[in-house]
């Protein structure tokens, strides 16, 4: 699984060197205390032809990424030979990323590839920053129990 860099968002300044002791890669600055919502998702393209527009079209809606309300910060990641990819997004609430997901940007590649693969989603709540944790836990539940899970498109049993 290939994974993009930390892309912080404006309500990541809180989390402090506790960011940087986890290995996210930015310079956040301050703390702050309550839960975190974070988003997983997986996307599953019927054709290896589509995996560039929306690599391209992830990559775009990144750049909106520091200017977001309620961001604290996301990775991209992506299984190409699987024909998968999909984000780690964390936030500061729900609301948050409800607001994301009503994006006329986020709508638009909704719209666009919807019909051209398969989308699953989990939103979990943490109830501080822990960027290993996060990773760890958005990669157990991204790896397929079965092996062809990834060429099938299926979702595991309980995901």
């Amino acid at each position: 699984m290939l994974r993009s860099r930390w892309c912080q968002g404006p309500a990541g300044d809180f989390l402090g060197d506790r960011a940087a002791a986890n290995g996210v890669d930015s310079c956040m600055h301050g703390r702050r205390s309550g839960p975190l919502i974070v988003s997983v998702t997986d996307f599953t393209s019927d054709a290896y032809r589509d995996l560039p527009g929306i690599a391209r079209r992830g990559f775009e809606l990144r750049r909106r990424w520091p200017h977001l309300d309620g961001a604290v910060g996301m990775w991209l990641w992506g299984a190409p030979l699987a024909r998968r990819c999909g984000s780690v997004s964390v936030w500061t609430g729900r609301r948050a990323l409800a607001g994301f997901v009503r994006l006329p940007e986020h709508v638009a590649i909704m719209d666009e590839y919807r019909e051209r693969g398969t989308i699953r989603s989990v939103i979990r709540e943490y109830d501080s920053f822990d960027a290993p944790r996060i990773r760890r836990d958005a990669e157990a539940w991204l790896m397929p129990d079965d092996p062809g899970r990834g060429a099938r498109g299926a979702p595991r049993p309980g995901g």
